[in-house]
């Protein structure tokens, strides 16, 4: 049975299959989620990263996890370096991610709140995308068993649970409007 599940913690501490970076479109692991990756992960990360070069807004490339508790590291790239994320863009990331996990075979990955913090996009936003995609992807046949979205502070897990809990309650009253009728 599939399942979403909303954690508030450190990504990195993460033991599930795979752990998705809020990458930018040159592999730099700056600060914020990449950073935190580069400096538990250690040197590999980086070094893969580089090996691999720049990829465009949406998409993902996806290396070894180094020293976290992880098989993979899947870098999603929702802006350019120095630039902003915007909706289109961390879309396509989430749903890149989802599907690159589960071509490598992974039952679980761990998401982080991709577009927000350094990239500018509201959490608000980035809940209602990542939820959405991570939704859509259950309805697809897949390995994923798990999709684990990893907020830092209670600040942002709390958006994502109120927008979690407001698509349950659309979706159960859409749901009584069918009976009724």
């Amino acid at each position: 049975m599939s399942r979403l599940r909303l954690v508030e913690g450190d990504i990195t501490n993460q033991e599930v299959d795979a752990v998705v970076n809020a990458a930018n479109t040159d592999l730099i692991l700056g600060s914020g989620v990449a950073g935190a990756i580069r400096e538990k992960g250690g040197p590999s990360i980086e070094a893969e990263c580089a090996a691999h070069g720049s990829i465009g807004i949406g998409q993902t490339a996806v290396t070894g996890a180094g020293d976290l508790p992880a098989r993979f590291v899947i870098h999603a790239a929702t802006m350019e370096l120095g630039g902003a994320a915007e909706e289109e863009g961390v879309r396509s990331a989430v749903r890149s991610s989802l599907e690159v996990a589960a071509e490598l075979g992974c039952t679980n990955i761990a998401l982080p709140a991709l577009g927000a913090g350094i990239g500018g996009l509201s959490l608000r936003k980035c809940a209602e995308i990542s939820l959405e995609e991570a939704q859509a992807h259950f309805e697809r046949e897949n390995p994923l068993e798990e999709i684990r979205v990893v907020l830092l502070g209670e600040p942002a897990f709390r958006v994502f649970e109120m927008v979690q809990d407001s698509a349950r309650v659309v979706a159960q009253m859409e749901r009584m409007g069918k009976r009724s009728r």
